[in-house]
């Protein structure tokens, strides 16, 4: 399995980077750009925020195959969050729709499951779980009983299909502090997630970049991204 990195790029005008000193850490920058048209330049619209990441720091998601043959690849449970290059489709929260959000948007129910097992078909997906025909799931996170997911973002990480182990259930969601960790999302200040689930934009095919430092810098000119 491989991205097709150019035909993401070149049809986005919104973008999220998210880049980590290492690959171990849990603290990482973030930055948001936006752009008129595919060959226009992206333009930054605030200043570098802190987000935290997985406890264990990040790794190459399924189908980036960019880095030494000695960097993390992202597997299921490691507590890395994935890095690559990943579409933003849904967002997700407690409350009913805010109709200014232009998303797809699901209301978490006490029955809304994220699937994390591996032998599931449902693998890797956000379910009702009272309404598929049969549960062949053993695990999975009951997202309305986190409080950290009252507003989040769906990452679309190893979707359509996916790859079976090579990780699951990524979102942008609320941190619980600048000193914590998440177990593989990312996670970062509610107000500040609040404004960018109102400024996502189908339209505008929206994209997540998470790398180290290091790796942006060998692969931006390649992947055609923002200087920071």
């Amino acid at each position: 399995m491989s991205m097709n990195i150019d035909a993401l790029v070149d049809g986005s005008q919104q973008l999220i980077l998210v880049t980590a000193p290492d690959w171990t850490g849990t603290r990482a920058t973030m930055h948001r750009f936006e752009r008129s048209g595919s060959t226009s330049e992206w333009r930054s619209l605030d200043s570098a925020v802190p987000v935290v990441i997985g406890r264990t720091g990040l790794a190459w998601g399924v189908g980036f195959d960019y880095g030494s043959p000695g960097d993390p690849r992202k597997h299921e449970g490691d507590g890395k969050a994935p890095a690559g290059i990943f579409p933003l489709d849904t967002a997700f929260g407690f409350a009913p729709r805010d109709p200014l959000i232009k998303l797809p948007y699901v209301q978490l129910l006490p029955t809304t499951d994220c699937v994390d097992d591996t032998a599931s078909a449902h693998y890797n997906t956000v379910v009702d779980r009272s309404t598929v025909n049969r549960i062949d799931w053993e695990s999975a996170e009951h997202m309305r009983e986190v409080e950290q997911y009252r507003n989040g973002v769906i990452v679309g990480y190893n979707a359509k299909p996916p790859v079976k182990g090579r990780g699951s259930c990524i979102f942008l969601h609320i941190w619980a502090g600048p000193d914590s960790h998440t177990a593989g999302c990312t996670a970062f200040d509610a107000a500040k997630l609040r404004d960018i689930i109102m400024w996502l934009d189908p339209k505008k095919r929206p994209l997540l970049v998470q790398l180290t430092s290091a790796d942006y810098a060998r692969l931006r000119d390649t992947w055609s991204l923002p200087a920071i």
